[in-house]
């Protein structure tokens, strides 16, 4: 048994009001009794035997007996603390979820995830985290259990918060709030490896038995590894995890993302007027009828710049912020087409797959040309992405929808360098034009 510090006492609450417990405070002593390592290690087994998948995962967690969790928990090192009560009382079955359920918290980043949505949605306090744990459990445990893997008792399902399955730990938490249907998850805790929030219990980073961070990178690339490599064994949500982990998201690609949405949502973008509805102004106005203005899902242009410049590793990467420009706009492919160019505008795709997207091109830059075609094309986009090295003269007049621009990266001197003129330096994008540097 680990070392304890002395906790505070769980916070008084007023009458029917919901708020959450210290997260330090400790449980009602438990009777004494050693932790059956033999029952724990055969419902791993169990785990890894019907999730083959996640076997690497499972057994890189180091196991911590602990009677100051309610059940298992994990910090971010990748230890697991055991209650010896829980162990007895719980069949082995419902152990192996429960196995699956925390290493599951650790291989999707839940406390780097949690960690990052408290900075940007300034959420604080241990109400907050007991929200973070909630929802990181629902995006969990919508699709884990099942084919040969038992659900745990008390395990916190989306239905049961009348939330919709499928959804992201960051989706869910803008989806409730505390209240009548989660205050008897008071008692939840899956520890810092479900929200970030260290706990007085765990060893910390200066403890034993903790993975560093490189051996945390390689058990999870092994996982994604096992499951793209058996495809149709793993769930969907398993699947996009392990593309996520080859392909991870990167601090530029979410600010693309974020140009993009930002453009699409601006005045203008994706509005047309339509006689369908009405206009209310047409009381005031015998006789005549208005047309109404209307939301319609905003149309994405984006122009790849494929000149000689650009090298075949950032024409892969361009395909892959073509994916997550779609992603941006709600995932609507249908709504985003691809135009390569180079010193000519080519031909027009439709987004079906990234991947199946010809990239023609190699000789000069002149992105003006790509520009008029994107605007020529029908229906009229409403945002205009351009990824490009920058070497490229631009339109003189500001294009009539709103423009997104991702630069490749290029040091000064090769910013500055062109065949026919040493002392060349391509003008920097417009100041109408939202300019984000790839990679």
């Amino acid at each position: 048994m680990t070392p304890v510090r002395p906790t505070a006492p769980a916070r008084p609450t007023a009458p029917g009001r919901v708020t959450a417990p210290a997260r330090s405070a400790a449980p009602a002593p438990e009777p004494a009794g050693a932790l059956d390592l033999d029952k724990l290690f055969a419902a791993r087994l169990h785990a890894a035997k019907v999730r083959p998948y996640l076997a690497t995962a499972l057994f890189a967690l180091h196991t911590v007996e602990s009677r100051r969790v309610p059940t298992m928990a994990v910090d971010r090192y990748w230890r697991c603390y055991v209650s010896p009560v829980f162990v007895d009382r719980t069949p082995v079955e419902q152990l192996a979820g429960v196995w699956v359920h925390e290493v599951s918290h650790l291989l999707r980043d839940h406390h780097g995830r949690s960690d990052r949505v408290a900075r940007e949605r300034g959420l604080t306090g241990p109400g907050e985290r007991l929200r973070m744990n909630i929802a990181a459990d629902c995006e969990i445990n919508d699709d884990v259990y099942g084919d040969g893997l038992a659900e745990p008792e008390g395990a916190v399902r989306p239905s049961s918060l009348r939330l919709p399955e499928g959804e992201l730990m960051e989706d869910y938490l803008g989806l409730f709030s505390l209240g009548p249907l989660t205050q008897d998850l008071s008692w939840l805790d899956c520890g810092s490896g479900a929200d970030g929030l260290e706990r007085g219990w765990e060893l910390g980073p200066d403890g034993a038995y903790g993975l560093s961070a490189q051996e945390r990178d390689a058990v999870r690339f092994r996982v994604a590894h096992g499951i793209t490599g058996s495809p149709g064994t793993a769930p969907r949500a398993w699947q996009r995890w392990a593309e996520e982990a080859f392909h991870p998201p990167q601090p530029w690609r979410e600010l693309l993302g974020a140009a993009v949405r930002t453009a699409v949502a601006g005045s203008g973008a994706g509005e047309d007027y339509t006689y369908g509805r009405p206009s209310r102004r047409s009381a005031g106005v015998p006789g005549v009828v208005l047309p109404s203005l209307r939301r319609r899902p905003p149309r994405v242009a984006v122009v790849i710049d494929t000149s000689g410049s650009v090298s075949d590793a950032e024409l892969g990467s361009a395909l892959l912020e073509v994916a997550a420009i779609s992603r941006a706009v709600g995932g609507r492919r249908d709504l985003v087409t691809v135009l390569p160019c180079d010193a000519a505008a080519r031909v027009v795709h439709p987004l079906c797959r990234a991947e199946g997207i010809p990239l023609v091109g190699g000789g000069g830059t002149d992105l003006r040309t790509g520009f008029a075609r994107a605007l020529r094309t029908g229906p009229r986009p409403d945002v205009v992405v351009v990824l490009t090295d920058g070497q490229t003269p631009w339109p003189d007049s500001r294009p009539p929808c709103r423009t997104v621009v991702g630069l490749f990266p290029r040091p000064p001197v090769t910013r500055a360098w062109d065949e026919d003129d040493p002392d060349h330096a391509p003008d920097d994008p417009p100041d109408w034009a939202r300019v984000v540097t790839l990679g």
